[in-house]
């Protein structure tokens, strides 16, 4: 391995190695998860939903579409089932009349955390000699590919 940055050829063809990666290892998580939901109670789209609340504070649904990068449609239908099984609420939002804001409810506090245990219980049982340097590193590429896409996105 070389400390020197990539030349652009090179990265290219190092990120798309990741990516090889990446999809395969974002569909098992989620097939994990969608296995593990009679035992943790929600869909993958309403975790979502309910971690972000929990993590960023209430949130408009436009605004959290655009963070999770999926359709307001989408996200509105998991909100929707979230408010349905008392873990989100819509409340007044003082910046827009006609967009709520949406917010976490202790019940769905109680809810994310659950899963969040679970998962993390899931996740203590991956094998390896991992060290908080080689997850920092990778949180660091992953992150940049992810801004890097979005900027390409945003010049298409």
């Amino acid at each position: 391995m070389t400390a020197t940055p990539l030349d652009p050829d090179r990265l290219a063809a190092r990120l798309a190695e990741v990516y090889l990666v990446v999809g395969p290892l974002s569909r098992k998580v989620l097939r994990i998860v969608e296995q593990s939901q009679p035992v943790m109670g929600m869909s993958v789209g309403v975790r979502a939903v309910l971690d972000q609340l929990h993590r960023e504070g209430a949130r408009t649904v436009p605004q959290m579409a655009r963070t999770q990068d999926l359709s307001r449609q989408f996200v509105q239908r998991m909100v929707n089932d979230a408010s349905t099984l008392g873990w989100v609420e819509a409340v007044d939002n003082p910046a827009h009349r006609r967009s709520s804001l949406i917010r976490i409810t202790p019940d769905g506090e109680r809810a994310i955390a659950a899963v969040v245990a679970r998962e993390h219980e899931l996740m203590g049982r991956v094998p390896g000699d991992l060290t908080d340097t080689d997850v920092d590193t990778t949180l660091r590429v992953l992150r940049v590919m992810l801004a890097g896409l979005e900027d390409v996105e945003a010049q298409s």
